[in-house]
This record gives structure tokens, C-alpha cells and sequence, in this order.
């Protein structure tokens, strides 16, 4: 396997279309790295580079130690996997497999070799000799993924692989890939626009809007410490809430009601006493009163439920507070109707800010791991130990 380095890689179509803008990335060997962001932010073409297709206007790629620029694809040591999957439909899954190794003139027992264990990773041993039309849609990505496999490339490259799939064979096929991943030890740079596949697939993450790198770090580290409000609000599902509220002696006021920031992020607003910030809260961490452990403070909101969403194991509600929406999400069932007054709780340990001019996030810490807050004290996001939660309910009855 190998690193991969991009150094201030451009790409420019003529003298007007600017896709990829000053990108530098160290791809670390075996690391498996997932370009993120919405369609046209560039993420494709910087695939594309990295395997050839694209020439780069401007910049420096390494792989391995070997600067490959103007290397064609097919010596840079690469494999990659399509959303189209491109299966020959005359060929059986063997053949299909096998063609490419047949090109460059390995040896049978070799090629037969490497499709017999490509099948045995993938779990298709019993499909080599079916062909592409007898076959799911999940079985031909895997044997997509097997035609490269079987070439042993010092790089996977994967751009949107699993777009094609229904919603419950793409989350096979993701636990496919890891599985993979975790097995062949391999470098694979992987491009996607759903913040799901990134979170549970990528080592790292490269978020990216119109040609730029956003922020790269791991999923978790994402997740807690966005460095901006695109991040934030790209990267978690449903997405961030925000709000517009004034600092006032340290607290965040929205319309009537008061927010109380606490530890670092109560300190880094001190700076913006009397000005306009978005507070960002994730709906996962907002409860509602009745139905939450979160202990009541200085952290309520009282709103009115616009729209309930019930989806089994959890209830999302959408709820208009000071004239904005924001979505809370509710553990199981939660008897509330549209029009029905009630009051939320914000986790503070969990409080994000933005500055609105620039859209950055306002310092609440640095990760200093990989896994977010989790592993990252000392930053006053604990509640009293003795706080307990009080139940009171207004509006009609909550469960």
C-alpha cells in the first residue's frame, strides 16, 4: 500500500470554471479517506486526479514517493470502483474478474489465484460462474469491487460506489466495505455526498464546498469540534439546528428566552457581549421537558410544535422558538400534536456559536483525539454530579 500527497493541487476549466482550489491532503498509508460535500463541490475531480483522468492545472501528486503528475492511470498503481459498476454482460463473474490481469499477461494460476481469494473477501465464490444479469444489484458492485481487488493496487479509489443501491443494500455494502478495509489493510480514497457513508466509513474525513477544503479530521472530532457552520451543519443527520440570539452578560438570548453557555464556549463569548451570533445545537441534544434526563438551568426554550414526525424507535418534532424552527429528536413515542406549547431543554455541554459575518465556529476547544469530546477534558462541559432533572410539562400531557 502506500501515502498519497496532494500539494496545492488547482483544477481550472479555461479561464472561468476554478473546480479545485488550493488542495493539500497527506493520505496516510492504509488509512481509508472519504471526500464529503454537495454535488459540485469538487470532490469527484480530485478523485480523478488522483487516478489520471484529470489532468492538474497546477500542484503537485504524490503516490508513494513517486511524483506521478504526468504518469498515465494505468502505471500509477490504482484501482477504482465506479457508481457505474461496467460489468462486461457476456462475461460470467470469473471472467469478468480475471479480464483486466488477463491484459497484462499474468500468469493463469496467478489470475486464478487472486479472483479465487477476491471471492472468498467479497463472499461471491458461489456467483463466479453466474452472469451480470443474474445478479442483485449488491453482488455486481461486489464484483466490481473484486476486478479491482484482484489487481492489488497500491490505492483504491471509490467514487460513489454504492449511489445506485436501494437504502438497505447500501447499508450492507458500507459494512461490506470496512470489512474490507479492515482485511486488505488497503489505502482507499473514498468520495461520497452522504454524510452517513462518511461518518461510518472514513479513518478521516475531507469536507469540501466549491473546490475548497472545509476541514479534515476524524468523524467524531467533526461531529463536536466543527471549525465552521458548513461543517456543522453538513455533518450529522438530521442536521444542526441554529438559531440567531444576542450575547447578554454571557447568556444567549432568543426572543424571551435565555441560554447559559458553559466552560470554553462561555468564555470565548465573552467577546461578543451585545453583538448577534447563531447558536448551533444538535437535535439529538435538545429534550423535551417530561421526556429528557437533561437537567432544567438556564437552558429553555419554549416553543410550539409545527410538525411530528414519528419514525418508531424515535420521534423527530420540528418547533417554531422566537419566530425559528429547530428539529428536536425524542427517544420512542412522544404524544404531542401540532399547535401543543412546550418547553425544550438545551444540553449545554454540547452548545456550539458562530460568528455570522464569517460563519466560523467561536472557540469551543480543540480535540485532543480522535474521538471528539469524548476524549478531550478539561474544557467545562460536565454538569454537577448532584444535578437532577425536573419534569414539569407545559402544553397537552407528554409520555
Amino acid at each position: 500500500m502506500a501515502e498519497v500527497i496532494l500539494e496545492n493541487i488547482n483544477k481550472r476549466y479555461g479561464t472561468k470554471h476554478h473546480a479545485v482550489k488550493d488542495f493539500n491532503l497527506h493520505i496516510e498509508d492504509r488509512e481509508l479517506m472519504v471526500f464529503v460535500g454537495p454535488s459540485g463541490c469538487g470532490k469527484s475531480t480530485t478523485l480523478r486526479m488522483i487516478a489520471g483522468l484529470e489532468d492538474i492545472s497546477d500542484g503537485i501528486l504524490k503516490i508513494g514517493d513517486r511524483i506521478v503528475n504526468d504518469v498515465p492511470p494505468k502505471d500509477r498503481d490504482i484501482a477504482m470502483v465506479f457508481q457505474n459498476y461496467a460489468l462486461y454482460p457476456h462475461m460470467n463473474v470469473y471472467e469478468n474478474m480475471a479480464f483486466g490481469l488477463k491484459l497484462r499477461k499474468t500468469p493463469k494460476d496467478e489470475i486464478e489465484r487472486r479472483v479465487r481469494d477476491a471471492a472468498k473477501i467479497l463472499q461471491i465464490e458461489h456467483l463466479l460462474g453466474r452472469k451480470p444479469k443474474e445478479l442483485s444489484g449488491g453482488q455486481r458492485q461486489r464484483v466490481a469491487m473484486g476486478r479491482a481487488i484482484v489487481r492489488e493496487p497500491k490505492v483504491f479509489l471509490m467514487d460513489e460506489p454504492l449511489s445506485n443501491l436501494d437504502a438497505k443494500l447500501r447499508v450492507e455494502m458500507r459494512s461490506q466495505i470496512s470489512q474490507l478495509h479492515r482485511r486488505l489493510g488497503a489505502t482507499i480514497v473514498y468520495v461520497t455526498h452522504d454524510q452517513v457513508e462518511a461518518m461510518t466509513l472514513g479513518n478521516r474525513i475531507v469536507v469540501m464546498r466549491d473546490g475548497v477544503i472545509m476541514q479534515v479530521d476524524t468523524p467524531m472530532n467533526l461531529y463536536d469540534f466543527p471549525q465552521n457552520k458548513f461543517v456543522a451543519g453538513f455533518i450529522g443527520s438530521p442536521s444542526m439546528n441554529f438559531l440567531n440570539g444576542t450575547v447578554q452578560n454571557g447568556e444567549l438570548v432568543i426572543g424571551e428566552n435565555r441560554v447559559a453557555p458553559m466552560g470554553r464556549l462561555g468564555q470565548s463569548l465573552r467577546a461578543y457581549e451585545g453583538r448577534e451570533v447563531s447558536m448551533g445545537i444538535r437535535p439529538e441534544h435538545v429534550g423535551v421537558v417530561g421526556m429528557t434526563d437533561l437537567p432544567r438551568g438556564n437552558n429553555v426554550l419554549r416553543g410550539t410544535v409545527v410538525v411530528v414526525e414519528p419514525l418508531g424507535a424515535q420521534t423527530d418534532l420540528i418547533i417554531e422558538v422566537a419566530g425559528q424552527n429547530i428539529v428536536a429528536k425524542v427517544e420512542g413515542q412522544a404524544l404531542v400534536q401540532p399547535g401543543d406549547s412546550i418547553d425544550l431543554l438545551v444540553d449545554q455541554t454540547r452548545l456550539h456559536a458562530f460568528d455570522l459575518a464569517t460563519e466560523l465556529a467561536i472557540d469551543r476547544g480543540t480535540p485532543a483525539g480522535k474521538r471528539g469530546q469524548a476524549d478531550t477534558t478539561g474544557l467545562g462541559y460536565e454538569y454537577p454530579a448532584t444535578t437532577t432533572s425536573t419534569t414539569t410539562v407545559s402544553g397537552s400531557p407528554v409520555v
